[in-house]
């Protein structure tokens, strides 16, 4: 039924850049806000990134503002999260989550989950 895909996920050295793509079925994708969470090694899953269902607005967590964009192309039903100026605390599982029409940071609010794609970044 429902299905988000995450991929783009890998190994990158500080200072590098990666873009991660998240590609949903089984949905109405331009009624949900899409989310990014990071779950770093030993600790919680924390929120990263969300943008509206219609692309207009946009939420970043003050760690990753000015170097991560997050961005949606309905015609596609997919998701995206550039990531600049890697750090190596950027390293985490990266999920993508979905959330009927209003955007959230709270991940209890998220209706349904990507598989997560492991992001490591080396020094």
């Amino acid at each position: 039924q429902v299905q988000l895909v995450e991929s783009g996920g890998g190994l990158v050295p500080a200072g590098g850049s990666l873009r991660l793509s998240c590609a949903a079925s089984g949905l109405t994708f331009s009624t949900f806000a899409m989310g990014w969470f990071r779950q770093p090694p030993g600790k919680e899953r924390d929120f990263v990134a969300v943008i509206s269902y219609s692309g207009s607005n946009t939420y970043y967590a003050d760690s990753v503002k000015g170097r991560f964009t997050i961005s949606r192309d309905n015609a596609k039903n997919t998701v995206y999260l550039k990531m600049n100026s890697l750090k190596p605390e950027d390293t985490a599982v990266y999920y993508c989550a979905a959330k009927s029409w209003v955007v959230d940071r709270s991940a209890k609010d998220y209706d349904y989950w990507g598989q997560g794609t492991q992001v490591t970044v080396s020094s």
